[in-house]
């Protein structure tokens, strides 16, 4: 065993292979473990090169594509094109003010952008797409399951397993006039908050390349932060495309779960009952946000997923301005507000009482019970098995180790095997506090700004100002309202945080360095009512905006 021990510090091994290694109980277990090991690395190593070469092969078409229409039409206003909202550039193609082709080419140039590290796979071919081009009404960045593609979820061991057809949501979109035009980056596993995996390697927020764009929706933060597609999909169970959305300055809506179909919809850990996955869209504006909801919510995604409700989207909702009764909060009691999210709500509700709405104080039930006992067990409910079970046959993404290393501990040593409290429960209770408060929607602050990378695997904590609307199952949204000053980082240097323990200290490394990056608040109401978040979200857009001028 003292040769085995020699042999494993030396070695770059997973804790299962460690494990493995160290209770083989003669050479030729050893041996026999060994040679897996070399076995699943090289077909590892295979398969990853595979889908890069796969990638790079797309992008080499695509720029050959692009500037080929470059040098037939050298008038195409390319500049003014990407400034363009989603409601206006959709009323000049309908309108025949813009060429449908100048459009599509302005963004396959821009979404080549190297240095952002999200895109993956541009889909579908130039050809394909040029057949349908004169109809679109929109691009579509996504995360969901396609037709004749890898949906990986960042694991290698589901590469190299095309789906066979489209999810319902992008078949809904392409019927509705949209272009799916790139797939994004996003974590190892998809239940971490960072943007890296072994496959495609990690991507970076477009606001400073020195910061995590967020996760698992990451690389339709970035994508879209940066100005290469005007609307993305994502999914949320932790804040998934809320917190990229918070991070790269953009507006991420999450609904209702079961509001919009999930069937087709890749998961890395299906069957959660307590914490639901939830698909939402991501965008520059609110308006984009509600345009695309109310795209989705129509007969034909009904009828290709009878288990969704058939609630079609009410503008009238969406469009009211009669005041709101607004709940508030700066700290959610369990993860501390860094500054300048702090800051964002303070600002947001002295807006909004200024425009005669009323905001009353509110603090979330039991966070110092709920999170550990409801959220961590219920995501992770079978004790781990099945995220393991993913993640063999290649390395941990760096980004990853610190969050996962514990789960390969015996069961005995794990906590996270059952729950004792039950979420129902809570959500009622949480529901009757709201009316007690008589408050129509809720403001508290997003997680942020931008964690520096390999934090947010040492925080997984820190997700619970996002987390907790995925157990309670709320429509939630963020909206960017200011960026992070001098100021802000001048107080950070003074945070304690709610417990003055290791991950407040943590939290305080992670968000440091942050001057200039996105501020944004998170919009909530309760369930089914996603277009009254989306009104709450559009009035703190356009009040904020208006604060600017």
């Amino acid at each position: 065993m003292e040769h085995v021990q020699l042999f494993l510090r030396g070695a770059d091994l997973d804790s299962r292979t460690a494990a493995q290694l160290a209770g083989a109980s003669c050479v030729v277990g050893v041996l026999t473990v060994l040679a897996r090991m070399v076995s699943n690395r090289r077909a590892a190593k295979e398969k990853i090169q595979r889908a890069r070469s796969r990638r790079d092969e797309s992008l080499q078409r695509a720029e050959q594509a692009v500037l080929q229409y470059k040098e037939s039409h050298p008038l195409a206003e390319s500049a003014l094109i990407l400034t363009l909202s989603l409601s206006e550039l959709t009323k000049k193609l309908q309108e025949g003010s813009l060429n449908p082709e100048d459009v599509f080419y302005s963004y396959m140039e821009k979404v080549q952008y190297p240095t952002w590290h999200c895109s993956r796979v541009i889909h579908p071919s130039t050809e394909k797409n040029m057949e349908i081009v004169n109809q679109f009404e929109l691009l579509l960045s996504y995360l969901s399951f396609i037709f004749n593609y890898d949906s990986s979820c960042g694991l290698i061991i589901k590469l190299d397993q095309p789906e066979d057809k489209d999810s319902v949501i992008v078949e809904v979109l392409k019927r509705q006039g949209a272009i799916p035009f790139v797939k994004t980056n996003l974590p190892q596993g998809l239940l971490n908050y960072d943007c890296g995996n072994p496959i495609y390697g990690q991507t970076v927020n477009p606001c400073n390349l020195q910061k995590t764009p967020g996760g698992s929706s990451g690389g339709e933060g970035a994508l879209i932060g940066g100005g290469g597609s005007l609307l993305g999909i994502g999914t949320d169970i932790g804040g998934s495309v809320r917190i990229p959305s918070a991070f790269c300055g953009i507006c991420g809506f999450k609904a209702t779960s079961g509001r919009l179909s999930s069937r087709g919809v890749r998961a890395a850990l299906p069957g959660q009952k307590s914490v639901c996955s939830s698909s939402g869209p991501m965008a520059r504006d609110v308006d984009s946000l509600a345009l695309c909801m109310q795209a989705l919510l129509c007969d034909h995604m009904f009828s290709l997923d009878p288990t969704i409700p058939p609630i079609p989207f009410n503008a009238q909702i969406y469009q009211s301005t009669s005041p709101l009764r607004i709940g508030y909060l700066e700290n959610d009691g369990y993860t501390g507000s860094s500054p300048s999210m702090a800051r964002g709500v303070r600002e947001v509700k002295a807006l909004l009482e200024q425009a005669g709405h009323t905001l009353v104080p509110y603090s979330p039930l039991k966070t110092s019970d709920v999170f550990p006992e409801l959220v961590v067990k219920g995501i992770l409910g079978d004790g781990t098995t099945t995220l393991l079970q993913n993640l063999e046959g290649g390395p941990l993404d760096p980004c990853l180790k610190a969050q996962v290393l514990p789960y390969y501990l015996p069961k005995w040593l794990k906590k996270t095997i059952s729950f004792l409290l039950k979420p129902l429960d809570y959500i009622h209770e949480t529901i009757a506090e709201w009316r007690r408060c008589n408050i129509d929607v809720l403001m508290c602050p997003a997680l942020g700004p931008a964690f520096n990378f390999l934090y947010c695997g040492k925080l997984s904590c820190a997700s619970s100002p996002m987390i907790l609307y995925n157990l309670l199952n709320f429509p939630a949204g963020v909206v960017p309202v200011s960026t992070v000053t001098a100021e802000d980082e001048e107080k950070l240097k003074h945070y304690k945080g709610n417990y003055q323990d290791y991950w407040d200290k943590v939290f305080k490394q992670a968000v440091s360095g942050g001057e200039g990056l996105p501020v944004a608040v998170q919009c909530v109401a309760l369930p089914w009512q996603d277009e009254l978040c989306l009104r709450f979200m559009k009035e703190v857009e356009q009040l904020v905006r208006q604060n600017r001028k």
